[in-house]
């Protein structure tokens, strides 16, 4: 157990998991799609659905699509800001059999015309996991440095991508690799011991068939 399973995360209330963790999921959305939000469609399950507005979820989700934080104090008019910012939005109740009680899914469209559809849990004291994008079964939390590349369903994408970590001195903690079927879209999670280096996304783009590379890393969080 570490410190902050026993403290919690700094945050902006009332909630580690209705606030805190609402704000990851929007800031871990806005950063797979790479581009800044215009559009969202939010549909809320469970408790989220259930307390969330008491709780300031749907404020707490619009302020991380915003690239806010959990402690940032502007949380509470993330509307107006996202008004200001040009992102439209709408709240929906959203059944997913089976889903955990926390759970949302964002449709996002940025302003460069990408798309995202991710779904994803806060599981308590603020930490979040991804449980899909764009229909692909997925399971990250964002808690590493983590390298995310969406690509088509062919052989030597994996090779290429660890041949590029391995050339720069990054070890492979985790490789997870999600398809919606055979020869279709893939998603690749990579979790890493160092941080990835920026010009890994340069190398990677010119690579047939690899189609977006998203990188987490642990120190510009």
């Amino acid at each position: 157990m570490r410190l902050f399973d026993i403290l919690g995360p700094v945050m902006i209330g009332p909630s580690s998991s209705h606030t805190a963790g609402a704000v990851r999921i929007g800031w871990m959305a806005q950063r797979l799609l790479g581009s800044p939000p215009v559009r969202a469609e939010i549909g809320l399950a469970g408790s989220f659905a259930l307390t969330g507005q008491g709780h300031g979820t749907d404020r707490a989700l619009i302020a991380g699509l915003l690239g806010m934080h959990p402690d940032d104090s502007r949380i509470p008019d993330s509307f107006a800001l996202a008004a200001e910012r040009g992102l439209d939005f709408t709240f929906s109740p959203l059944h997913l059999r089976g889903a955990h009680p926390n759970t949302a899914r964002l449709q996002l469209t940025g302003a460069d015309g990408r798309t995202l559809d991710i779904v994803a849990e806060s599981v308590g004291g603020g930490r979040i996991r991804v449980c899909s994008i764009d229909g692909i079964t997925a399971n990250f939390t964002g808690e590493h440095n983590t390298l995310i590349v969406h690509n088509q369903d062919a052989p030597g994408h994996v090779s290429a991508v660890s041949s590029a970590l391995t050339q720069r001195q990054v070890n492979i903690a985790t490789m997870q690799l999600y398809r919606s079927d055979e020869g279709g879209y893939a998603v690749m999670v990579v979790e890493c011991d160092q941080p990835i280096p920026d010009d890994i996304r340069e190398w990677l783009r010119h690579i047939d068939g690899i189609l977006k590379i998203t990188i987490f890393n642990q120190e510009d969080d």
